[in-house]
C-alpha cells in the first residue's frame, strides 16, 4: 500500500512503527505515579498493536483477513488515543501528547478510509 507523493515513498507500516517508537518514549517519560505505570502498559499494547497488525493485514491471506486486520488497526488506534488521553505527562511533555492524540486521529482515519475503498 505505498504511494508515491510529492517524490517521497510514503509507507504506513513505517508511519505505524514511527508512532509505536513516538508513543514508547513518550510513556518513558511519564511520571511514575500509579495511573501513569497502569495506562502506560496499556498504551505500549495499544500502539504496538496499530503497526503488527498492519504488518499482517499487508500478508493477510484473504480480502476477508486484510478487512478483519485492517478494523484492528482502526480499533487499536482509537484505543491508544483513549490511552493517551487519560495519561498524564509532566508540563513539558503536553504538546508530545497533543501531537501523539493527533497522529492516532489520523491513524484511524487512515485506517477507516482502507475499509471504506475495501468494500
Amino acid at each position: 500500500m505505498d504511494q508515491i507523493t510529492n517524490n517521497k515513498r510514503y509507507d504506513l507500516e513505517e508511519r505505524c512503527l514511527n508512532f509505536a517508537k513516538r508513543a514508547n518514549k513518550y510513556i518513558n517519560h511519564l511520571p511514575k505515579t500509579i495511573t501513569n505505570i497502569e495506562n502506560g502498559k496499556q498504551l505500549a499494547r495499544s500502539v504496538g498493536s496499530v503497526g503488527a497488525n498492519y504488518i499482517e493485514a499487508n500478508e493477510a491471506l484473504s480480502k476477508k483477513d486484510f478487512i478483519m486486520r485492517a478494523k484492528i488497526c482502526k480499533k487499536e488506534a482509537k484505543e491508544s488515543r483513549f490511552w493517551f488521553t487519560l495519561s498524564e505527562p509532566l508540563q513539558g511533555e503536553q504538546k508530545e501528547k497533543d501531537l501523539l492524540i493527533q497522529e492516532a486521529t489520523e491513524l484511524m482515519k487512515i485506517f477507516g478510509s482502507i475499509l471504506e475503498k475495501s468494500k
